[in-house]
C-alpha cells in the first residue's frame, strides 16, 4: 500500500508549520531561539535514532528524555508561555467587542476626549526630550497592570502634560521608575517594571528601555521612553522597541494603536 496524503494531512502539516515558526518568532523576541533551535535539534535526532535507525539503548535513553520534556518545557519557557496565553485572552483580538461598545456609546465625545489626553501625552514626551530628561510612560490596554501599580506611588490624576513633566523632573523622588497610564488617568508613578531578558538588546539601551520591552513582552501595553542620555524618544509595543521617532511620529502611532 503506498504512502498517501489527503487534504487533511496537507491542513495539519500547514498548521504545525505555522505553529512552530509563530512560537520561533516568539522565542526570538526575548532571546531564547537558540533554545528553540537545540530543542528542534534533539527532537530530529530522536526521531532519527528511535524510528530510522532504530537503536535500541540510545533510543531508550532518548525516549526518558522525551517523556519528561513537557516539564522541562514548562520551566525553561514559563515566561514565554504565560505571555502566549496573555496574548490569547486579550480582549484586544476580539474587536467586535469594541464596535459593539462604540455602536451604542457616544463614541465622538469619547474619542475627543482620547485625543486631548494623548495630545498631552505627546506634549510631554516633546518637552522632556527638548531638556533631555529620562521618562518612561506605560499605557495600558486590554491586560490588567495593578500588580505593577501596587509597585508604584497612587496619583489619580488627570492626563496632563505639566504634571508629567514634574513627576519626571531630575530632583523629584517620583522620577525613577515608570509612570502608568490607565483609564484616561495617571495611575501610579516610579513603578517598578519586568526587565526584559532579551539579550540582543544593544548595550547603550539602558534599564528604562529594557523595563519598557519588559512589560510589552509581557502584556499588550504601550511603553514610551524618553532617553536621558539622548533624549530621543521611543516606543515599545509586542516586545519590539521602535527607537528616535518624533513627536508627531508618535502621536500618529498612539492615535492608531490606542483607537482601535
Amino acid at each position: 500500500m503506498g504512502f498517501q496524503i489527503g487534504f487533511k494531512d496537507v491542513v495539519d502539516i500547514f498548521l504545525v508549520a505555522v505553529l512552530l515558526y509563530q512560537t520561533f518568532k516568539l522565542l526570538k523576541r526575548s532571546g531564547a531561539a537558540n533554545i528553540f533551535i537545540g530543542i528542534l535539534a534533539f527532537i530530529i535526532c530522536w526521531f532519527l535514532v528511535s524510528y530510522v535507525f532504530k537503536m535500541e539503548l540510545l533510543g531508550s535513553i532518548f525516549d526518558r528524555v522525551v517523556s519528561v520534556g513537557a516539564f522541562a518545557l514548562i520551566v525553561l519557557f514559563q515566561d514565554e508561555i504565560r505571555r502566549f496565553f496573555s496574548r490569547i485572552g486579550s480582549t484586544q483580538k476580539w474587536s467586535a467587542l469594541n464596535y459593539i461598545k462604540r455602536f451604542f456609546g457616544n463614541s465622538n465625545i469619547e474619542q475627543d476626549k482620547s485625543n486631548l489626553d494623548l495630545i498631552q501625552i505627546v506634549l510631554a514626551c516633546r518637552n522632556l526630550a527638548k531638556s533631555s530628561t529620562g521618562g518612561l510612560i506605560v499605557l495600558t490596554r486590554t491586560n490588567d497592570l495593578d500588580f505593577y501599580l501596587q509597585s508604584g506611588e497612587p496619583i489619580n490624576a488627570n492626563i496632563n502634560s505639566r504634571l508629567i513633566e514634574n513627576i519626571f523632573f531630575k530632583n523629584s523622588p517620583l522620577h525613577d521608575g515608570a509612570l502608568i497610564v490607565s483609564n484616561r488617568s495617571l495611575k501610579a508613578a516610579a513603578c517598578i517594571l519586568p526587565v526584559s531578558k532579551n539579550q540582543s538588546i544593544p548595550k547603550r539601551m539602558g534599564l528604562r528601555h529594557r523595563a519598557a520591552l519588559g512589560i510589552t513582552e509581557q502584556s499588550d501595553a504601550i511603553a514610551i521612553v524618553v532617553s536621558e542620555e539622548t533624549g530621543h524618544i521611543s516606543w515599545a509595543v509586542n516586545g519590539v522597541l521602535s527607537v528616535n521617532v518624533k513627536p508627531e511620529q508618535l502621536e500618529h502611532f498612539l492615535s492608531q494603536e490606542l483607537m482601535k
